[in-house]
């Protein structure tokens, strides 16, 4: 598709750092729900935040492929900039998914940004820059990790837990509305979903000792829909895994810090929820704490939890359960695959819920143990006050929010791996809102770390490994040319076969990698985008590399023109 661009180069007002520079052509008054429902059969464009609603993150294209990687490199660079609240080593990083349609791309950053970019050069269209008060409280990092579109709108949250609406053509803003509260240390960093006549997005804040919730606002008018809390109040189902005395569960966490998935078929919006509050000390809130640390089944057009499946019941390491749900078919069977920060990939019948199977998927794990069916049984925890525990994974986890892929012409799953301990001495905290709520001080290993990326089967059989020098901490591409791409936190961006996990290609972006690539094409074309920018929780997942260089540049990447 051919189309015309009046670019920012030509347009922009220096004074004005709120949109309204250049005009995109109308290329998302054309997406509607029912084309994202096929989004994979248009794969020269990238129409949602995993590229189709089953998080597969799975790109079609094959021009580039295990013959001739080698030969790609970079085809346009966006430069970010360093504008923004920059107070410290490791403040903001650059962890959007890019979207891409017909041409134009559409990609989030850190401090409420928003760029529409010309996909073919590079070249900015427009810019929208949220005003975001600068005493917001943030867990885990000033990030952004990206957008959705839809009949001619694009749509982010904000640092200050908006949910904004902006035209797709010249980035001005249409509607505005609130959905946390930042006084209580609510945020927003998910990229938004849309299924139906409905945008919905989820909490961040969990930190803070706040309750979490998915919610969902009309398209058009921003009028909001449906609330669903991820804590129950007393008497509300999975009340009683709660203490019955006390305000526990209205400060008991469960965010919805990332994007879900969907299943067409079963009207299920798939979400994972993060850990319960106050992290590490249990104490103060006996019980499994539903539904934190789980996967959760949502009906989308009534907002409630239809089935549930816990991953780390009681949670006092800080193991978010948030990372993508997978949805594939194995055996005939419509199955849902999940790599959760405890250690372990779990595959569950996303029907009902059921257990289908359960496999570690990272060397070393000793904070407890899950049997095949399901038991969890503690063993390290910060259990007395002011005594030191060391602990495999550390919080940051064995996958932290980065995403896993799965490939479904080689059916194998592709998994970023952070093999990172730390120590945890628990001390109370009395809970006072908007202050961090966390029950012990942390200590993530500097030394004795390791990362890889491993291939699994959907029966939980490791096909191959391919080992790196640091933790893996971004996500991971696969596409239909047999490919996986995966970045590194010393800044190499790698291409590994999918079927062998050979290492075939590699670049230097500049800075370290913590977000997730795509792939997309234009005029026959295609290109491999990532952005790059080191920082976010840096102390929890890799101290070691605090200080380091945050880049925040788009890097594109292409065979040369012929």
């Amino acid at each position: 598709m051919t189309v015309e661009y009046v670019d920012a180069g030509e347009a922009i007002d220096q004074g004005d750092l709120s949109g309204n520079h250049g005009t995109a052509p109308p290329v998302v008054e054309g997406v509607t729900y029912e084309r994202i429902l096929e989004a994979r059969s248009e794969p020269q464009n990238w129409l949602t935040y995993y590229g189709a609603y089953n998080g597969q993150r799975f790109s079609p294209l094959d021009q580039i492929n295990t013959e001739n990687v080698k030969r790609i490199g970079p085809a346009w660079v966006f430069q970010a900039g360093s504008s923004g609240m920059i107070a410290g080593a490791s403040t903001y990083a650059f962890e959007a998914a890019p979207l891409v349609v017909d041409g134009v791309m559409f990609v989030s950053g850190w401090d409420g940004w928003v760029w529409a970019l010309n996909a073919a050069t590079g070249n900015e269209i427009w810019r929208y820059k949220h005003a975001t008060p600068y005493d917001v409280s943030l867990c885990c990092g000033n990030v952004n990790r990206g957008v959705a579109v839809a009949k001619g709108k694009v749509f982010s949250v904000t640092p200050n837990a908006h949910l904004i609406a902006l035209d797709a053509t010249t980035g001005k803003k249409l509607w505005d509305r609130t959905y946390g509260d930042v006084r209580a240390g609510e945020s927003a960093t998910c990229a938004p979903l849309i299924v139906k006549n409905l945008v919905i997005v989820g909490s961040s804040g969990g930190e803070f000792g706040v309750r979490g919730h998915l919610d969902a606002f009309d398209l058009d008018s921003g009028e909001h829909a449906w609330r669903c809390y991820m804590v129950p109040k007393p008497g509300e189902p999975g009340s009683d895994t709660w203490p019955s005395e006390g305000q526990a569960w209205a400060r008991g966490g469960g965010n919805c810090w990332l994007t879900g998935t969907f299943d067409p078929e079963t009207n299920l919006l798939y979400w994972g929820t993060g850990n319960p509050a106050p992290d590490f000390d249990g104490e103060v809130r006996e019980g499994d704490n539903l539904y934190t640390d789980s996967i959760v089944a949502i009906d989308a057009d009534a907002g409630e939890i239809r089935w549930h499946y816990q991953c780390t019941p009681h949670d006092v390491w800080d193991y978010d359960s948030i990372s993508e749900c997978i949805l594939f078919e194995h055996e005939g069977r419509k199955l849902l695959g999940h790599f959760d920060k405890n250690g372990y990939f779990f595959v569950v019948d996303r029907t009902n819920g059921e257990l289908v199977r359960i496999t570690p998927f990272v060397d070393r794990i000793d904070w407890g143990n899950i049997t095949r069916d399901g038991k969890v049984t503690p063993s390290r925890y910060p259990e007395k006050e002011g005594e030191p525990v060391h602990f495999f994974p550390g919080p940051a986890g064995a996958k932290e929010w980065t995403h896993a892929a799965y490939n479904p012409e080689t059916e194998l799953f592709y998994v970023p791996v952070q093999d990172v301990g730390a120590t945890a001495t628990r001390r109370r905290r009395e809970f006072k809102e908007s202050i961090p709520y966390w029950g012990a001080g942390v200590q993530v290993d500097i030394e004795d770390m390791t990362g890889y990326v491993s291939a699994y089967d959907a029966n939980g059989e490791e096909k191959w490994r391919w080992r790196a020098k640091l933790p893996m901490c971004a996500s991971v591409l696969t596409t239909g040319g047999g490919l996986v791409f995966a970045g590194e936190p010393n800044g190499m961006f790698n291409a590994l076969d999918a079927r062998t996990g050979e290492h075939l290609w590699q670049f230097q972006c500049g800075s370290g990698h913590h977000s997730s690539p795509v792939s997309y094409s234009v005029d026959g074309r295609q290109f491999v985008a990532v952005p790059v920018g080191w920082g976010g929780w840096a102390e929890g997942f890799l101290p070691g590399m605090l200080g380091a260089g945050h880049g925040s540049a788009l890097m594109v990447f292409a065979l040369p023109p012929e």
